[in-house]
């Protein structure tokens, strides 16, 4: 992409249209441009979730707004109108493990990415444009643009934030389950005061991230 357009990027930004970038691009030639967004960054616990989607042409795009946003019951409305209609859907993991590997925001580059490719993993078609939530781009050989507070600029990239919300509560939801002394279902890892002080209690489990501050202070006295 060449600078000029870098700055007409920049000048849309402040446009109230959330589906202004995707036409805009599509009158450019790209015809295919999907939006990836990730959930779970600020977790102590769990993986990394992120979502990608390539709208269709004829959706009703004001639906899509930030998915923090949104109630629980209306996340998962969109969730299904996504899933069931004509737009494409992909989802991206990375584990607790690849997060203490790689950190965090590597990672959230690689659930993205993952996403991406699970989006068109069927093979129908290719990607023209990727336009990403945040200041960095995806390692991937395709055109793309980091929109900061990309939920509210684009309706690709706030479909693509329920995609990676919803799917990450529900890995949460299954979590608590097996850890219920956490209470995952209520604060998805999160660092509330409650799941602190069962970190207190009961000491992290499996899923918590060693290299987070508030959990890797365990590990440092259980080495003494």
């Amino acid at each position: 992409m060449s600078k000029s357009q870098y700055t007409l990027f920049e000048n849309l930004e402040k446009r109230p249209d959330n589906f202004y970038f995707e036409r805009n691009l599509k009158q450019q030639g790209f015809s295919v441009v999907a939006g990836v967004d990730e959930a779970g960054r600020g977790p102590l616990a769990g993986s990394v979730v992120a979502g990608a989607v390539i709208l269709s042409p004829d959706d009703e795009f004001s639906l899509y707004i930030d998915s923090k946003k949104l109630s629980p019951a209306r996340r998962e409305t969109l969730f299904s109108r996504l899933t069931r209609s004509s737009a494409r859907t992909g989802v991206g993991v990375c584990t607790a493990r690849e997060i203490e590997e790689i950190n965090i925001l590597q990672a959230s580059l690689l659930a993205m990415k993952r996403a991406v490719e699970d989006c068109l993993a069927d093979g129908k078609g290719e990607l023209d444009f990727l336009l990403v939530d945040g200041k960095f781009t995806v390692p991937l050989a395709v055109p793309q643009q980091a929109l900061v507070r990309g939920e509210s600029k684009s309706a690709s990239i706030a479909a693509a934030s329920i995609i990676a919300k919803v799917n990450r509560d529900r890995l949460m939801a299954d979590a608590h389950k097996q850890y219920p002394q956490y209470n995952f279902l209520k604060n998805q890892g999160y660092p509330t005061k409650e799941h602190r002080q069962a970190l207190a209690e009961f000491g992290p489990c499996v899923l918590h991230r060693r290299t987070f501050k508030g959990v890797r202070e365990y590990f440092n006295l259980s080495k003494n």
